[in-house]
């Protein structure tokens, strides 16, 4: 199958940690890579955001990379690209009408807008994965919230007329019946874990000064819930806290919300418990995970959250925040422990229950492995993924005779112009 996946801000080949470099451009990295070794036929579109990136490139794992023309040739924050949508969207038709996918699998919504209007244009299905959704982000951020006042009409419009929604966690299908989306066409597809990259086996980091260690990984933004776990510490005395994410350690000191983090233990009196990393880089991370008494992940929602998958692959119990997608992942008293967000007294409470009981670690940690090497690999999700492909009308062109590829479009039409011109 020829598959074609539109990723407007997240980048697959981008160094993860930054503000707008996280979960999804992992997401869209290894399920191309699961793709590519299915036989698949996968390009990834982007925007160009370096001058000195080239025009199409072809990765070690199978899949190619288009950086798309639109816009400024430089990092631009997600909320500030719907203005460039329109020129996104134009050069996918150009390269669609001169040679057409199967299908089109758009990540984000943004990139929902941009792929409809060009798919449609050359009857191709489009399946929609949102990765997060405005209502919820406007519910959690309130005025703090950043994204374009269209939003949240334009994530409506976009689950009306694509061919198949893959939601990634049961939470977001609720979300998404709520917003008028027909559940019929709703398939719930998790991201996934590299666990042959993230295994119990193996060195850990070195140790610290404390007899316990916590890890918290993800982009140094406040839904992250960092500042939940640094209270927490008030009440655990004997653990240290190490959160990983952000820039590097040489730009850390500039990172406004880095300082936040600083400034707010020291308040709470655990400045000395509290070690921020920056930026990890994925080799690095398994031995981190490994090192840690428990994972925790306490955003005030999120979305999905791969954090727990590759803590639980590396055989470590993780304490969570009972919202998004970690409701799904983490077994509440079987990998981990689920606490309401926002609640440092709660997190203390379990991560206290945990870290003096070596055995329920030890078991939580062998129930996270089981459970992540059952249904979270990034084979299984590309299987699943295929088969929501299949579901939306795509037909392996590959496969069939030349006469037969016009059965391959969808047939459902209605988005043919994207708001926001150049």
């Amino acid at each position: 199958m020829r598959i074609a996946l539109v990723s407007e801000h997240a980048n697959p080949l981008a160094a993860l940690g930054g503000v707008d470099a996280g979960g999804q451009n992992l997401h869209v990295a290894e399920l191309s890579k699961a793709l590519s070794r299915k036989g698949h036929d996968v390009t990834v579109y982007t925007r160009r955001d370096d001058r000195d990136q080239p025009e199409e490139l072809a990765t070690a794992f199978g899949y190619r990379v288009v950086h798309v023309p639109a816009g400024p040739a430089r990092q631009v924050p997600k909320d500030d690209l719907l203005p460039h949508m329109g020129r996104f969207a134009r050069y996918l038709r150009v390269r669609w009408e001169a040679d057409p996918p199967d299908v089109v699998h758009a990540h984000f919504w943004m990139s929902g807008l941009a792929a409809l209007s060009a798919a449609r244009a050359v009857g191709v299905p489009v399946v929609q994965t949102f990765h997060a959704l405005g209502v919820v982000k406007k519910r959690y951020q309130g005025m703090d919230d950043t994204s374009p006042a269209q939003r949240i009409g334009t994530e409506k419009m976009i689950g009306r007329e694509a061919d198949r929604i893959a939601a990634t966690c049961t939470d977001e299908v609720f979300e998404l019946v709520r917003m008028g989306v027909p559940r019929a066409r709703i398939s719930v597809v998790p991201c996934g874990v590299d666990a042959d990259q993230f295994v119990p086996e193996g060195d850990p980091a070195p140790p610290g000064k404390y007899p316990h260690r916590l890890v918290s990984v993800g982009r140094l933004v406040p839904r992250k819930g960092f500042a939940t776990a640094i209270a927490a510490l008030r009440a655990l005395p004997d653990t240290e806290l190490v959160i990983a994410g952000g820039p590097s350690m040489r730009r850390l000191a500039h990172d406004e919300h880095a300082r936040y983090l600083r400034a707010f233990a020291e308040s709470m009196g655990v400045a000395d418990q509290v070690q921020l990393l920056g930026q990890v880089s994925r080799e690095e991370m398994p031995a981190l995970l490994r090192s840690a008494d428990a994972v925790v992940c306490a955003p005030w929602y999120e979305p999905f959250g791969i954090v727990p998958l590759e803590a639980m692959a590396c055989g470590v119990p993780v304490v969570a925040s009972a919202v998004g997608g970690l409701s799904d992942t983490v077994v509440d008293g079987v990998t981990g422990k689920l606490v309401p967000p926002r609640k440092p007294r709660a997190l203390a409470g379990a991560l206290h229950a945990l870290l003096t009981h070596r055995t329920m670690r030890e078991q939580f940690g062998a129930a996270g492995r089981d459970r992540v090497c059952a249904r979270y690999s990034w084979d299984r999700v590309a299987a699943e993924t295929v088969r929501v492909y299949e579901r939306a009308g795509a037909i392996d062109t590959t496969a069939v005779t030349a006469g037969g590829l016009a059965s391959g479009a969808s047939g459902v039409s209605g988005v043919s112009r994207v708001s926001g011109g150049e």
